[in-house]
């Protein structure tokens, strides 16, 4: 009772501070009395889910539980843990990393002086088994273990060490030293707390790493030695739908109850009926997505259960359990009472709870003993289950069961058993999940705004998150001295605006300080005003270049971003105002900002820096100054000119390539060149490494041989190209590889491929004024492609192609023609 009263505890401490917590997680969610005492959020009798795969008495040891937090309050928790128990009665927990195989050849490869390479070749020889097992094992336990490709490696290696003197003194060492202590650390979440002082009962130490008292034990000690151990995990997810219910009650005035979100909601099922999860949590992957839209999900329960399916394993029985849900597919239960547990997922064994409530059902085990099969068969342990086999099945026979179907069953849960997922826990995180659906669902620019938020230093991720703003209809814009807070927000035009903290160089600090002022005082005039207003010690030079070039001051000014670095009298813009400002404030006689309005200390000012117009940066040094503070490309693309050429003529992005699974005999893709270092192979011949970007994000090509030297010439830095290539097999070891077949400049791919533009235009809209629109774009773009109009009513179109105007097919023009027609062919 006191554990469960002081977990209840700290959770009753978390919401009074504000940090989100989670449904529950692990087997607790099973626990009735978690439920009652708000430790957990979930109703464990509403979803059937077992308190005895939380707790029984034939449990040898007992269970955590583990709460996760959002990871922002976590620290806060855990300071408010010491607070409350005294600072030598709490301490995280040690951890002892160990040597393993391959760290233990190359640590005595570089004691013994042996080349790096060739201590390599000898780590990279070893399978995931350790070294004393390779050596000491027969062929045939070996063969229990490893594949046909990994005996081979181990059968290498042991000949290779046999026939060196060197190598087998180096292997006899390695063997020695495995196993053996390596370094220490700190377990990511585990915090002791005791009933006085730590010392008297398990010896603790101190680190540079934390500020808390260190065990000396780890984990599996702490716990035998009986201490109460808690885990307090960060999840970032809560700390997102933390920050998203603030905007929405910031933006609509609406206290969100997120942890009371109807389960039923039909406008969140359909997002998932879609596929449409990019960004939530445990559902957003191309494969869940591609499953989802097939499942077609309309009850909490078929989230459960493909949360739990969607593992390495038991992902192979999802097409089965979509057929089965649509009845494509007949349920066969092996025996009628089957029904009973399997029901909810069709048949099919998806959950450890159900082979428990089966093997109490069919044989009359115990709470307990289901619980230790459980075990037995998640962990394979071939001693425990053979001792229950006999049981279960004289249980089963004495409920008059045919033997033959049980047979057929035991054989299945041990084939399936392993792979089987706690409920409970699929059934919380599912829960979590669907909060994040709710909210991409109803609140979208705001869960969107929340989740740039939280992955600005991951740059895959924000681009990927960006890409799905687009996809959405949502605009993302750059920030705004004006209309930018310190994080993403969401603006009253329901455009997502770009925090000031997310500008690399600026900062929370100078961000909080800028914003602040703006809330006191009024939104800034101009530049100026802003300089005269802001706190100097924080707002300084690198802050006021990073707002500069991130476009920041776009809104207060006319001028292109390049005339803030505009060079006068051997300084830039900026320095001239910082040295204004000093001089201002040393006029004005403060310390530290300006009073406002001080119309005579203005006066004495006659050399106030104006800001020029006559500077401009090239679209390509603007979009690559941009992302160097910003991280991404928001006012646009290096491929933004060659978008038409991009959306027709290229198969697939940059990142498929590494999708790939079997070879494909042509693709095509563009891209935009960061860099391009040309290297000498060990063969003298030269070999390129190009940084590649396009809409997808960036990736690195490796092009070697004549390969590379039909191409090297391409590769110039801010290149725009288009490359057809294929995935082909490696003659050595199989694996997939990239031939890059032709490459073509971006600006050529028009005038070789695109031969002519046909728009599409309903009859009934055709009058003298749009005819006369038609003839001056066409006029406005002369060039040689050629241009037809397709006019169709509803039963008929026909084809009229121009013999007398031909035009030139970019963006422009179809821009322009958007009003007139809103589709187009290319050919």
């Amino acid at each position: 009772p006191g554990y469960f009263l002081i977990v209840q505890d700290i959770i009753k401490q978390a919401k009074k501070m504000n940090v989100s917590v989670g449904p529950g997680r692990g087997s607790v969610g099973g626990s009735v009395v978690a439920y009652c005492l708000d430790i957990t959020t979930v109703d464990p009798l509403k979803y059937d889910l077992l308190f005895e795969r939380f707790l029984n008495p034939e449990r040898v040891s007992m269970p955590d539980i583990d709460i996760d937090f959002d990871d922002v309050g976590r620290s806060k928790l855990i300071n408010w843990v010491v607070e409350k128990y005294g600072a030598n009665q709490v301490a995280q927990i040690i951890t002892y990393g160990k040597m393993a195989a391959k760290s233990s050849i190359r640590d005595m490869g570089r004691v013994l002086n042996i080349p790096l390479p060739k201590v390599d070749v000898l780590a990279k020889k070893i399978p995931p088994v350790s070294l004393n097992q390779i050596f000491s094992l027969t062929q045939q336990e070996l063969s229990s273990k490893l594949n046909s490709d990994q005996m081979n490696q181990v059968q290498e290696l042991v000949d290779s060490v046999n026939n060196s003197k060197e190598e087998s003194e180096l292997m006899n060492l390695a063997c020695a030293i495995e196993g053996s202590i390596r370094n220490l650390g700190l377990h990511a979440c585990g915090i002791i707390i005791t009933p006085d002082d730590i010392t008297n009962y398990i010896p603790v130490c101190t680190s540079s790493e934390s500020d808390l008292l260190i065990t000396q034990f780890d984990n599996s000690v702490v716990e035998r030695a009986g201490m109460l151990k808690m885990d307090f995990l960060g999840l970032n997810t809560l700390s997102q739908i933390k920050d998203a219910v603030f905007l929405i009650k910031k933006r609509h005035n609406l206290d969100l109850d997120i942890d009371n979100v109807d389960l039923e909601d039909s406008k969140t099922f359909q997002l998932y009926k879609n596929g449409d999860t990019t960004g939530t949590f445990q559902f957003e992957s191309p494969g869940m997505q591609k499953h989802l839209r097939a499942l077609q999900p309309d009850q909490f329960e078929d989230l459960i259960a493909m949360n739990a399916l969607y593992r390495p394993g038991p992902m192979e029985y999802i097409p089965n359990f979509i057929e089965r849900k649509h009845g494509r597919e007949k349920i066969n239960y092996d025996l009628p009472v089957m029904e009973k547990y399997l029901g909810n997922t069709y048949g099919i064994t998806v959950y450890q709870e159900q082979v428990m409530k089966l093997s109490q059902e069919l044989a009359g085990f115990s709470e307990g003993k289901a619980d230790v099969l459980r075990k037995a068969m998640g962990k394979k342990k071939k001693d425990i289950l053979d001792s229950l086999k006999e049981e279960f099945f004289q249980g089963c026979l004495e409920r008059n069961h045919d033997s033959k179907k049980i047979e057929k069953i035991w054989k299945d849960w041990e084939a399936f058993a392993s792979y089987a997922f706690n409920k409970s826990h699929s059934t919380c995180y599912s829960f979590i999940a669907f909060q994040t659906a709710y909210l991409k669902s109803h609140y979208p620019e705001e869960f969107m705004a929340s989740l740039l938020t939280h992955h600005m230093n991951d740059l895959s991720k924000l681009s990927k998150y960006m890409d799905e703003c687009k996809r959405m209809g949502i605009s993302v814009l750059g920030p705004d001295l004006n209309e930018s807070w310190i994080d993403y927000s969401v603006n009253d035009e329901n455009a997502i605006r770009f925090g000031l903290g997310a500008i690399k160089g600026v900062g929370s600090v100078a961000a909080k300080s800028i914003i602040e002022n703006r809330l006191e005082h009024g939104e800034y005039k101009n530049f100026m005003d802003f300089i005269k207003r802001v706190d100097a010690k924080v707002v300084n030079k690198r802050v006021l270049e990073a707002l500069a070039i991130g476009g920041a001051f776009d809104a207060v000014s006319d001028v292109d971003r390049a005339n803030f670095f505009k060079i006068t009298n051997e300084m830039t813009f900026i320095e001239l105002v910082i040295q204004f400002r000093s001089q201002l404030i040393k006029n004005n006689g403060l310390n530290i900002q300006l009073e406002m309005f001080d119309q005579e200390t203005m006066s004495t000012m006659t050399n106030e820096p104006v800001l020029s117009a006559t500077e401009q940066w090239g679209r390509l040094e603007k979009l690559n100054k941009e992302k160097t503070v910003l991280g991404i490309y928001i006012s646009g693309h290096p491929l933004d000119d060659y978008f038409l050429e991009v959306k027709h003529f290229c198969s697939h992005q940059l990142k498929d390539i590494d999708l790939f699974q079997n070879p494909i005999k042509t693709f095509s893709f563009a891209g935009y060149i960061h860099s391009h270092i040309e290297r000498m192979g060990k063969n003298n011949k030269p070999y390129g490494i190009v940084q590649l970007e396009d809409y997808s994000g960036m990736r690195e090509l490796r092009l070697f041989g004549q390969n590379y030297i039909d191409f090297r010439n391409y590769f110039i830095e801010n290149g725009l190209l288009y490359f057809s290539a294929s995935m082909i097999k490696r003659a050595w070891d199989g694996n997939l590889s990239l031939k890059i077949n032709e490459v073509t400049l971006l600006a050529d791919v028009s005038a070789k491929l695109i031969r002519e533009i046909n728009f599409y235009i309903d009859v009934n809209e055709v009058n003298d004024s749009l005819i006369g629109s038609i003839l001056k774009l066409v006029e406005k773009y002369p060039g040689k492609h050629n241009l037809k109009l397709n006019i169709s009513d509803k039963d008929v179109s026909v084809n009229f192609l121009s013999k007398k105007y031909q035009v030139d097919i970019c963006s422009n023009l179809i821009n322009d023609m958007s009003s007139l027609s809103k589709q187009y062919t290319l050919k």
